[in-house]
């Protein structure tokens, strides 16, 4: 069997992907979230809980706090690193870290696909797409969201066919 790591936050987006790729592709279905600072252990346990009404056959959640820090950002707050003057590069640095440790995690678990759910409209995707690509080239890539161009009715239509609310 199939079996795919999936980036998972708990949002519509990724919950779709979790049901749809167990249920419509027949694969085993795992789920990683990346701490790098932002979650409570309150917001980490909804995730997890989420991603077991899912139906997904694990969940971890990655602490990637310090990592984000020693690796990138004491750098950018050191040298006020700023685009435009004006917006710090933190998100997109910490998507970085958050796509390196997804990809790292499907190596340990022996996934045979990585998924995300990035819809297709912002830098994410390109970020979770090129790291996953140099660090697991041999493990195939699959963007759900992306590929489907579904709306978000139908996404939440999907999940509530499924007994997902």
């Amino acid at each position: 069997m199939n079996r795919v790591l999936l980036a998972f936050s708990g949002g519509l987006d990724t919950s779709y992907c979790a049901r749809y790729l167990a249920v419509d592709l027949g694969m085993e279905v795992h789920t990683v979230v990346v701490d790098t600072g932002g979650f409570s252990p309150d917001d980490l346990r909804a995730i997890e809980l989420r991603a077991h009404a899912c139906g997904v056959a694990s969940h971890a959640a990655l602490d990637r706090t310090s990592e984000l820090y020693e690796r990138v950002l004491r750098h950018c707050i050191a040298g006020n690193i700023l685009k435009n003057a004006t917006y710090p590069l933190s998100v997109s640095a910490e998507r970085v870290v958050q796509a390196i440790a997804i990809a790292e995690h499907a190596r340990t678990i022996g996934a045979t696909h990585l998924a995300h759910g990035s819809t297709g409209a912002g830098n994410d995707q390109v970020r979770f797409d090129v790291i996953f690509r140099i660090i697991c080239p041999d493990i195939v890539v699959l963007t759900p969201i992306r590929d489907q161009r579904l709306s978000r009715d139908e996404e939440i239509a999907y999940l509530r066919s499924h007994g997902v609310d």
